[in-house]
């Protein structure tokens, strides 16, 4: 099975909830597990704000979402100017770990796997990565047998 999403925003900071619950709610109903369906909103989360933060202000941004069985591959584009990536790795390594700012891709780096920033100069700058991917071991026999689940509120 592959699952394509394409979400077109525009550079506003209540899209990041928004694009999170929708990847969520999908990964959800493909019985993701939630732990690591928590580390992939959390670093889109992280992935869209660098966008909201970064780019220049009228442009809309892309979420482009790849899953497989066994992968899910995200990748947020924006169509601003790019960036210098000799600046971006001098910013990185001049960052202190307890700094409250500016440790978003040390987020999704340290929750995902492929992480690849590219700057594409007048086109804008793409942020990418992978999480692998686990069924929920609760889900994966109750929900083929039919079983109900007997969770308040459900």
């Amino acid at each position: 099975m592959k699952v394509s999403l394409v979400l077109c925003l525009p550079r506003d900071a209540e899209t990041v909830r928004v694009t999170r619950e929708i990847l969520d709610a999908s990964l959800a109903t493909l019985e993701v597990a939630s732990d690591i369906r928590d580390d992939i909103t959390l670093a889109l989360g992280e992935a869209c704000a660098n966008v909201i933060q970064h780019a220049d202000p009228s442009d809309e941004y892309e979420v482009r979402v790849q899953v497989t069985n066994a992968r899910c591959v995200v990748e947020v584009v924006d169509t601003g100017r790019g960036f210098d990536s000799a600046l971006l790795n001098k910013v990185h390594a001049d960052q202190v770990a307890t700094a409250e700012h500016g440790r978003g891709l040390q987020i999704i780096d340290a929750l995902s796997e492929n992480l690849r920033i590219e700057s594409r100069p007048l086109q804008g700058a793409m942020i990418r990565f992978e999480k692998r991917l686990r069924a929920e071991p609760s889900f994966a026999g109750s929900a083929r047998s039919g079983a109900a689940d007997s969770s308040p509120g459900r």
